[in-house]
């Protein structure tokens, strides 16, 4: 599995109500999305701030990423101009490797 899909599926796995939630809102909403989704995007936000793997991704991958998100608000109704921006995006996750979790002691 590529890091990029796997980053994906961290974000899926434990975030995937907010992920639907926002997906069903920017597609009944194409033509206000951005306003009108801002909410559940925040709540995107908040559950990956809490996940290791996807803090790591967001801090090594700011840059990229804020100008994915600065393409999209350029973008309102052709958000498929922000590809570039989102490719290199994605190129930088997949560099991130996940900081192995510390090691538990077991108890006899």
């Amino acid at each position: 599995m590529s890091r990029r899909r796997a980053a994906l599926e961290v974000t899926a796995r434990h975030c995937g109500r907010e992920l639907d939630q926002y997906g069903q809102c920017v597609a009944a909403k194409p033509e206000s999305w951005q306003r009108d989704c801002h909410h559940l995007k925040m709540s995107i936000a908040r559950c990956t701030s809490n996940h290791p793997v996807i803090r790591q991704i967001r801090q090594a991958c700011a840059e990229p990423f804020e100008a994915f998100e600065e393409c999209l608000r350029q973008n309102e109704a052709a958000t498929g101009n922000c590809a570039e921006q989102m490719h290199r995006f994605l190129q930088c996750a997949e560099q991130v490797q996940p900081a192995n979790p510390p090691a538990t002691v077991q108890v006899k």
